[in-house]
């Protein structure tokens, strides 16, 4: 028994460890927000000045009615409903400015972890699902902020508001106390025996939502598809199952709410009872009057409800480091560094005329989840107004290279470097590769890149000021504009969600515009041209090479037919870059 003691202590040990380390994170942005708190609390103690200001008038207009005291009627009604009108136009102020600060905090919030997520480590950011991160980012951050807000203000209230009605009782009655008390022991127990369950239904309940907004988004993003491959009957059934899965879990969450809430109502029913019962007696007794009892009963609700709402902390408590602590794992993961940022501006400022060239010497790479090394002393250069290319069976490494060079991910050993002009031995400057320098670098990824929006939005995504003249000109280098100057808005067309309404080659080609019209000095084109037909193919690459911007492109392709114009053709074989000659690249397009 000692050992399991031993490790049950062990357990909440590391879980308060947890907890604390999740409250210092959610202080961090707390500390932003004192003057929206503090104003947030002055509005709920000022509401219990009111409240407590109306149960004095009721007393007096109760005792008057009743004939326990004298005094003016009307006076006091009018008073009542004066306050009244008060009361319920501070109640509607007071959830109009807490609504504005709450959205204010969350929009704020949001944002600031928006950017973190995109500044986060790439390679590490990948091991989560998209789904699971947008409900982390949607749910849990709104959990922080309304947390944030409203955690510390509430306790100050609803200890003010005990408080105070405590004050008055005693001041009155002290034996009306008693009553107040009657539900506190039972409301401690239950909240720790609660505690444990809710942590482990706060972190099933985002796994589930996570779980859902995955297969949904995924579900829409491919109805195509699915369509396809006939799987219509397979994801609905699919989905039944998650909400099945879903519902069974709301439930058995609902039966403890439920049990929790008899039981919470139970306690309760016995404290008002009990303070009617006694306040009955106190009257009948002559001890107290009819308003004096009035305004205790209210006062008892009041006690009852802060001492309720005191226990119903440690849930919120609960709720709040669990969404913490989900995003904790994401933003706490590493970072991209990109202290570099200015030197790198400067260097592409300074150079982007002459032309900057790339060198990749001897580097050595492994992925996080992988067993055995990608590439190994692997080197390769490329330089203006050349065309490298990168040929090599599928799953081999052409695009890890590719995001080697975007310092998306990292190599263990060797060098990558970019320096000015052509010829290494006369460059005057270098720079490291790392994330600050991809302002250097336009990239077209493997797939559709398009975003929602129109063809002129897409452009200037890269290049806000960029002219109507300066988008049809990179249309027209990319093979683009012959189909473009069809539609009847031109550049102002549409382009629907993951660029519907354009077939995979168009959308190719307006994925190479946009990558063009951004002026980088290096264009990195992965499998970019694989939608294209062959003769498109060695014109859209022909009119890069033809352009007088020293521009250095380096390609990925398994269609070896574009080779022969390219300046230099590297083949990964054994986890190394090795050059072609012309009889191998003859060789590649004989056996294609």
């Amino acid at each position: 028994m000692s050992k399991i003691g031993f490790y049950i202590d062990r357990i909440k040990a590391g879980r308060l460890k947890s907890m604390r380390l999740q409250a210092k994170w959610i202080y961090g942005y707390a500390k932003h927000y004192f003057w929206h708190m503090l104003f947030y609390t002055v509005l709920g103690l000022s509401g219990i000045g009111v409240s407590l200001f109306l149960g004095l008038i009721s007393r007096d207009l109760v005792d008057i009615i009743t004939g326990h005291k004298t005094g003016e009627v009307v006076k006091y009604f009018v008073m009542m409903i004066v306050f009244n009108i008060v009361s319920m136009f501070f109640t509607q102020v007071t959830s109009y400015v807490s609504s504005w600060i709450s959205m204010k905090v969350d929009a704020e919030i949001k944002s600031d972890i928006f950017s973190k997520i995109l500044v986060t480590d790439w390679e590490s950011l990948t091991s989560y699902h998209t789904g699971d991160l947008l409900t982390r980012w949607s749910s849990d951050a709104s959990n922080i902020s309304n947390g944030v807000l409203n955690f510390l203000p509430n306790i100050i209230i609803y200890v003010c508001r005990f408080v105070s009605a405590f004050a008055m009782i005693i001041y009155f009655d002290p034996s009306f106390a008693i009553f107040a008390f009657l539900g506190l022991p039972v409301s401690f127990i239950l909240s720790r025996t609660l505690m444990r369950r809710m942590v482990k239904n706060n972190e099933r309940s985002a796994a589930m939502s996570a779980k859902m907004t995955g297969f949904n988004q995924e579900a829409f993003s491919n109805i195509q598809t699915i369509k396809a491959f006939d799987l219509i009957k397979l994801y609905v059934q699919n989905l039944k199952n998650i909400q099945k899965e879903y519902i069974s879990m709301r439930l058995e969450f609902q039966r403890m709410s439920i049990w929790t809430s008899i039981l919470f109502t139970t306690v309760g029913m016995l404290v008002s009872y009990s303070s009617y019962g006694w306040g009955i007696y106190r009257v009948w007794s002559g001890a107290i009057s009819y308003g004096t009892m009035t305004m205790f009963l209210g006062l008892s609700g009041s006690l009852t409800g802060a001492l309720n709402n005191l226990t119903s902390v440690i849930p919120s408590i609960i709720s709040l480091t669990t969404s913490a602590g989900r995003l904790m794992d994401i933003v706490e993961m590493p970072r991209e560094d990109y202290s570099n940022d200015d030197a790198a501006k400067a260097f592409m400022e300074k150079y982007k005329d002459e032309g900057i060239s790339l060198n990749i010497s001897d580097i050595t790479y492994k992925y996080k989840t992988g067993n055995e090394n990608v590439f190994e002393n692997a080197s390769m250069c490329a330089h203006p107004h050349e065309i490298v290319a990168l040929v090599g069976p599928s799953g081999e490494g052409k695009t890890t290279m590719l995001r080697i060079i975007l310092s998306l991910i990292f190599t263990k050993e060797g060098k990558a470097t970019l320096y000015n002009g052509e010829d290494e031995s006369k460059a005057k400057e270098f720079l490291s590769l790392d994330p600050s320098a991809r302002k250097i670098f336009s990239y077209v990824p493997q797939g559709n890149t398009l975003f929602s929006g129109t063809i002129a939005y897409n452009m200037r995504s890269v290049k806000p000021d960029a002219t109507d003249e300066e988008i049809i000109d990179a249309l027209k280098m990319a093979c683009a504009w012959e189909f473009v100057e069809k539609l009847p808005d031109g550049i102002n067309s549409e382009i629907k969600e993951r660029g519907g309404g354009f077939s995979e080659g168009q959308a190719q080609r307006l994925s190479i515009a946009r990558a063009i019209i951004r002026k980088s000095p290096i264009l990195l084109l992965d499998e970019a041209t694989s939608a294209l037909d062959v003769k498109t193919e060695r014109k859209l690459l022909k009119n890069i090479m033809k352009d007088e911007y020293p521009r250095t492109c380096i390609v990925t392709t398994h269609r070896p037919t574009v080779l022969t114009i390219c300046n230099r053709v590297y083949e990964i074989k054994d986890k190394k870059l090795a050059v072609l000659d012309d009889i191998e690249i003859d060789k590649l397009i004989r056996d294609f």
